[in-house]
């Protein structure tokens, strides 16, 4: 697993549209519906894995624009370094954008959540996780925060198809960590 960066998120709770068991909460790394703290690519202090190379940053984005982040939660990622091509069923390396500088510092103490299979249609920043946007952790078991228990367990369930035609890839996998705001 690759260090990607950090994100600062408003998460919000099971949508009553997603009928998954157990699912409280959405962590997923897409904003579909749990929303970034801000449309932050207009300021373009983003890495080249368009998160946040550490939460510094994020702060200071923040109250340079006046975005209030009392009502989130802080997350560290991690990627394979890999993405799932699903149209020709192959796993294929994939790195930052390389005109953009990233220096992910990795965190003291993150406390891992789950593993998110996130689109990156574009090859920039996160589209959809299928698991809540389409529904999927209704027929494939999560956990509370609608993620995988594992690498290997997102890896398996895309090898088998089981993300097929949810959403255009290529399919990530992302481990999710929340961490204490500095």
């Amino acid at each position: 697993m690759i260090p990607v960066g950090y994100m600062a998120k408003r998460v919000s709770s099971r949508p009553e549209w997603l009928n998954a068991a157990g699912v409280v909460d959405i962590y997923s790394v897409s904003s579909c519906i749990s929303e970034d703290f801000a449309d932050y690519v207009n300021y373009w202090q983003h890495n080249g894995y368009w998160f946040f190379d550490f939460p510094e940053i994020i702060r200071s984005v923040a109250e340079e624009n006046s975005i209030d982040l009392t009502e989130t939660i802080l997350f560290y990622y991690e990627a394979y370094e890999f993405e799932f091509d699903d149209d020709r069923c192959l796993w294929k390396p994939y790195g930052p954008e390389s005109s953009i500088e990233t220096r992910v510092v990795k965190p003291r103490q993150p406390h891992l959540e789950g593993y998110d299979v996130v689109t990156f249609s574009a090859g920039t920043m996160a589209d959809c996780s299928p698991l809540s946007c389409n529904c999927l952790a209704t027929t494939i078991e999560t956990n509370s925060h609608c993620l995988l228990s594992s690498s290997e367990r997102a890896k398996e369930l895309l090898d088998q198809g089981k993300f097929k035609n949810s959403e255009p890839g290529p399919y990530r996998v992302v481990a999710v960590y929340s961490l204490r705001w500095p």
